[in-house]
């Protein structure tokens, strides 16, 4: 099957370009004739299998992104001569608003492409991406886009809520529906928002991500672990590790802090003087494996609606179980065999519960085997392929 995957960055700089790299190598590996159509970037990998690039656009230069955001600036006939050369059978979505924009669901929709579109955030729902406002959470746009420009989401700056507005009108969820056969949802929670806003459930999939091979999903399980827990993620306040550093000061264990962000100077200057924190800064995915799979517990603090969290799954495999909050999706990842759920911004009851977590018997083996069969690739590509070809 020729199956083009796009994605407006091709290297790892978020999840979304994690999972649809992944996502291309697993397709590969099954035999499958996959191309690239992504934004052209000084620091996307060298992958003979990009087709083609959109010409890069930045944030700063503000006339060409408004373009690109509505289509233009030289993305459609780009994407236009890898369908004509490739002449893909499926076209996979993955993030492609502001530096793509989705008139590429419009363009595989006229060639007659089956056309699949993960969802990795919120855009199609917030402007803002986020679900949130004045770090809670918001789902006002749902129904009315103008709200992003009422409360200036973007950046705190009319400006730039009001591009974001344009971009949500031009780009209306019942106008993509004619464009995309199918919706994929990392979690049902995902699933529920777009239903929210009137996505038809036909068009709507729950398949869960998954970890490539070679990753924890199938590292042995540490026969011991070290004496620490540990936070792998973006230092960014709807991530909630402010309030983990608050409950973490006064435990009488070691936390470990994987990632960088615009916290990180600050958590430092804060937090820098506390011996049981350890701020390691951003931490490539060998190390991050280990990091997991040594740790007595990870912890998700988020206060954002999240999605489908990749550390979580991470952790999970490795056979480490997960403190985190109730929010978004991360309840159907994680229950009292693998971890403990906590409200979120709530410092005292996150302690208690990585004091509970400490002192807890896991059956670290369990975990691994239950998560490592939820998450493994072949699942996920059972799933895809049933998609691809409906």
């Amino acid at each position: 099957m020729r199956i083009l995957i796009v994605n407006k960055f091709w290297y790892p700089r978020g999840g979304d370009c994690v999972v649809a790299m992944a996502t291309a190598g697993l397709l590969r590996r099954m035999g499958h004739d996959v191309a690239v159509f992504t934004m052209a970037h000084p620091q996307n990998i060298a992958d003979p299998h990009i087709l083609g690039k959109a010409p890069q656009v930045e944030l700063a230069d503000r006339w060409r992104y408004l373009r690109r955001m509505l289509g233009g600036m030289g993305v459609k006939p780009a994407f236009a001569r890898v369908l004509d050369e490739f002449n893909p059978q499926v076209v996979h979505l993955h993030n492609v608003h502001s530096y793509l924009s989705p008139v590429v669901a419009r363009l595989a929709r006229e060639h007659g492409c089956r056309v699949l579109w993960t969802m990795h955030d919120y855009k199609l729902l917030c402007p803002a991406y986020t679900c949130l406002r004045n770090g809670q959470p918001c789902i006002e746009c749902v129904g009315r886009q103008s709200s992003v420009v009422c409360h200036r989401c973007m950046k705190h700056s009319v400006t730039a809520s009001v591009a974001g507005m344009i971009e949500a009108k031009k780009w209306k969820i019942n106008r993509l529906t004619d464009w995309v056969d199918t919706f994929v949802c990392p979690s049902e929670f995902m699933a529920q928002m777009l239903r929210r806003a009137s996505v038809p459930s036909e068009r709507v999939a729950v398949v869960p991500n998954f970890l490539p091979a070679g990753r924890a999903v199938d590292s042995p399980v540490a026969l011991g672990r070290a004496n620490y827990c540990c936070y792998v993620g973006r230092l960014s306040p709807e991530k909630g590790v402010e309030t983990l550093l608050k409950a973490a000061a006064a435990l009488p264990f070691t936390l470990r802090v994987a990632g960088d962000g615009p916290l990180l100077g600050e958590l430092r200057s804060r937090y820098g003087h506390c011996r049981n924190i350890e701020l390691l800064g951003r931490l490539d995915a060998t190390h991050v494996a280990e990091l997991l799979r040594l740790a007595q517990f990870s912890v998700m603090p988020s206060e954002c609606l999240e999605n489908f969290p990749m550390g979580v799954i991470e952790s999970l495999c490795a056979g480490t179980p997960v403190v985190a909050t109730r929010m978004g999706g991360i309840p159907e990842l994680v229950n009292d065999s693998c971890g403990l759920l906590v409200p979120p911004a709530d410092p005292a009851a996150l302690a208690e519960a990585m004091r509970q977590a400490w002192s807890r018997r896991w059956n670290h083996a369990a975990i691994a085997r239950q998560a490592s069969s939820r998450f493994h690739e072949q699942t996920h590509y059972r799933s895809l392929m049933g998609l691809y070809t409906t």
